[in-house]
């Protein structure tokens, strides 16, 4: 089975922008089309809370004719067209699909920010895990949110094996970060936000890409778009990843990025797994 996950940073421009980063965007896409996926998780689609509108859905259909998808968008009290995640799947899987709130503080739980498939044998969810944002103004928050999503996968892990996307906001280790020492306070690589990854981990799920790759330096998943030479000098971090459960390891094939070209912000990340 094979897998994507990939922050599209507003699936909303991809579709309908004629801008220079949409021409981009819509390239990755066609990467992503070319990889022939099973399942593919989209973070921050940025779409109006009623969801796609007939320009997306025809868009989608054009590009993903085997694909049927499902969409979770902000509702209020959040902010319109903020976050947002989406699946789209094979039209032979039939997941029963599940739209989880985890109790968490602030506006956190009607952002959009998870979505669950569940099929015969395990599941696959997704997750676009809040930034702690500038100043560290949201890390009491996201430390809540932390806790409350390691449980969420546990209960998960507790009836079936669990693969979990996305983007979750946070460079566990330093050779995850290319400059460690100047983002000590950085959110994203906070001691607090580490931590909780680290317990997320010690609940029973593996990082995948570390399993196949080791401590391999310089593979990241994100740059700045707002440095201009961040891609160019690698100046990455490694923020997006695919869990899963620790007795599903064994089963993981391969766990990597994708190439996404000139593209700064997220790249795909590809997970190809045997769940026969």
């Amino acid at each position: 089975m094979r897998l994507i996950s990939w922050n599209i940073d507003s699936l909303n421009a991809t579709l309908t922008s004629d801008s220079n980063r949409a021409v981009m965007s819509r390239e990755v896409i066609n990467t992503i089309i070319a990889q022939d996926p099973d399942v593919v998780a989209i973070q921050e689609t940025k779409l109006p809370r009623t969801g796609p509108t007939k320009k997306h859905e025809t868009i989608l259909n054009e590009l993903f004719p085997e694909y049927e998808y499902v969409w979770r968008t902000s509702e209020e009290p959040a902010r319109k067209s903020y976050a947002g995640t989406m699946f789209l799947y094979k039209k032979h899987l039939n997941p029963v699909v599940t739209y989880p709130k985890i109790e968490v503080p602030d506006t956190m739980d009607c952002e959009g920010r998870m979505i669950t498939m569940e099929f015969d044998s395990f599941y696959v969810t997704q997750v676009y895990t809040p930034n702690s944002g500038s100043k560290l103004v949201r890390l009491e928050e996201r430390q809540q949110w932390d806790e409350k999503y390691a449980q969420y996968l546990a209960s998960l892990d507790a009836k079936k094996p669990v693969l979990a996307a996305g983007d979750f906001n946070v460079a566990h280790k330093e050779i995850d970060i290319a400059h460690p020492d100047r983002n000590r306070r950085s959110a994203g690589f906070t001691d607090e936000e580490r931590e909780g990854f680290t317990k997320l981990l010690d609940k029973g799920f593996t990082d995948t890409f570390r399993y196949i790759h080791g401590d391999v330096t310089g593979k990241y998943s994100w740059w700045n778009q707002r440095a201009k030479t961040s891609k160019v000098n690698n100046s990455g971090w490694r923020i997006d990843y695919w869990l899963v459960s620790d007795r599903l390891a064994d089963k993981v094939q391969d766990s990597d990025m994708l190439d996404s070209g000139e593209r700064q912000d997220h790249t795909p990340l590809v997970l190809d797994i045997d769940l026969d």
